[in-house]
């Protein structure tokens, strides 16, 4: 019983972490697509939709690990 509350607890941990990481994903994107947005200099352009794709990608992950954690 003890080892199962432990499991809990560290599972409870990972998942609230998790959480936090997929919401600071989401303001990464949004962030990527509010200087995109902005910018006019062709570099800067690029700059931007290389940073908004890895957010995505990263969100993307993000959510596969918890999806994956929460039917574990």
């Amino acid at each position: 019983m003890i080892g199962l509350r432990k499991k809990n607890a560290s599972f409870s941990i990972e998942n609230q972490i998790l959480r936090a990481e997929i919401e600071r994903s989401k303001r990464a994107i949004l962030s990527a697509q509010n200087q995109f947005e902005q910018v006019v200099d062709p570099t800067l352009i690029d700059c931007y939709i290389y940073e908004l794709n890895a957010a995505q990608l990263r969100y993307q992950f993000l959510l596969r690990r918890l999806k994956n954690q929460e039917t574990a």
